[in-house]
């Protein structure tokens, strides 16, 4: 996973980054690795004003070397993904004074964004649902799906992830809904290997 940061210390800085002429959004990300037009990336947004680091997946449009001389630093630009529209908003919000970052909660662990199919079931029920697991971390993840079960609910969640052999079932909780599609679910370590297993997995992700 490529993941490129970019830090803000204001709204100021922030703008400097951010590349109004992009229909869905996108920013400059500071690197010396050169990276071709096309490769995906996930861009981490770490601005004084935002309650957590947020993570916004793209795509390459361009990548520059550095010119010394000209005081030009390296870099690639980088388009949001359209369905990230979101967490744009929410950055641009936010660091505008817009939206009162006080009122978002403050994540200990930093969500991964991931998109990988799974199925999803109510814990006390048989019915498997599709669904797409967008982000996750060892404290929660974020579904996207046409069902949202109602908030306090229980499911399980059974993902496949990259290079193992049978499927991984997380227990979680519904905590939230954002939108008409995406769910927030709060993890549930329901045996005592449940939180080392889950570690596990997010680091998997980290690295792929």
């Amino acid at each position: 996973m490529n993941i490129l940061r970019v830090r803000c210390r204001n709204l100021e800085e922030f703008e400097e980054h951010y590349q109004l002429d992009m229909p869905t959004g996108g920013v400059f990300c500071p690197t010396t690795t050169e990276l071709q037009p096309g490769t995906a990336v996930v861009v981490e947004m770490a601005c004084d004003g935002l309650p957590n680091k947020v993570l916004i997946r793209g795509t390459v449009t361009a990548w520059r070397p550095a010119l010394p001389r000209m005081r030009v630093r390296a870099g690639a630009t980088v388009a949001f993904e359209a369905d990230e529209s979101a967490k744009r908003d929410f950055v641009i919000e936010t660091l505008r004074g817009e939206r009162p970052a006080t009122l978002t909660r403050r994540r200990k662990h930093t969500r991964i964004p991931i998109g990988i199919p799974c199925k999803v079931r109510i814990a006390t029920g048989l019915d498997l649902m599709e669904a797409v697991l967008r982000e996750i971390s060892v404290s929660g993840g974020l579904l996207m799906g046409p069902i949202q079960p109602p908030i306090g609910t229980d499911v399980v969640l059974e993902i496949a992830p990259p290079g193992s052999e049978a499927p991984f079932d997380l227990s979680g909780r519904v905590v939230y809904h954002a939108g008409e599609n995406q769910t927030g679910v709060r993890f549930i370590y329901r045996e005592g290997g449940g939180s080392r297993r889950l570690r596990e997995l997010v680091r998997r992700f980290k690295t792929l």
